[in-house]
C-alpha cells in the first residue's frame, strides 16, 4: 500500500505543480474558463495547488512532519470539489470527470496517509 500511495502522490504532485504553476505564470486573460473567476482568486488557487503539491511529497521525503501530507491531500480535495462544481456549472459534464477523478485520488492519499501509513512510520521511528 505504501508504494501505491507514493506513486499516486508523485503523479498528483506533478499534476498540481503543473496546473498551479500555469495559474501563477500565465496571463489572466488565458485563464478565463466557462465561468469567469477573479484573477486574484485564480492566482490564489495556483499558489494553493503548488503548495499542496509540495506538501504531498516533501514531508514524507524529508521525514519532517509527515502528518502534513494528509492535510495537503485534504486541501487538494477541497480545491478539486470546487473545480468539479465550477466545471459542471459551466455546462461541461464530461470535463468535470477530470477534477472529480483527481479529487478522488487526493482523497485516497489523504485517507491512506492518515489511517494506513502512520502505523508503518511509527514502527520505523521505533526501529531507528
Amino acid at each position: 500500500m505504501t508504494y501505491a500511495l507514493w506513486i499516486v502522490q508523485g503523479l498528483l504532485a506533478l499534476l498540481f505543480l503543473w496546473a498551479g504553476g500555469m495559474k501563477l505564470v500565465l496571463p489572466l486573460e488565458q485563464l478565463a474558463g466557462p465561468i469567469p473567476l477573479p484573477g486574484l482568486f485564480m492566482r490564489f488557487i495556483g499558489a494553493a495547488e503548488v503548495l499542496g503539491a509540495l506538501g504531498l511529497i516533501l514531508p514524507g521525503l524529508l521525514r519532517i512532519r509527515p502528518g502534513l501530507t494528509p492535510l495537503a491531500a485534504a486541501g487538494l480535495v477541497i480545491i478539486m470539489i470546487g473545480a468539479t462544481v465550477t466545471t459542471l456549472a459551466g455546462g461541461d459534464g464530461a470535463m468535470a470527470l477530470i477534477p472529480l477523478a483527481t479529487g478522488l485520488l487526493s482523497a485516497f492519499v489523504a485517507y491512506g496517509r492518515w489511517r494506513l501509513a502512520p502505523h508503518r512510520e511509527r514502527k520505523n521511528r521505533l526501529r531507528d
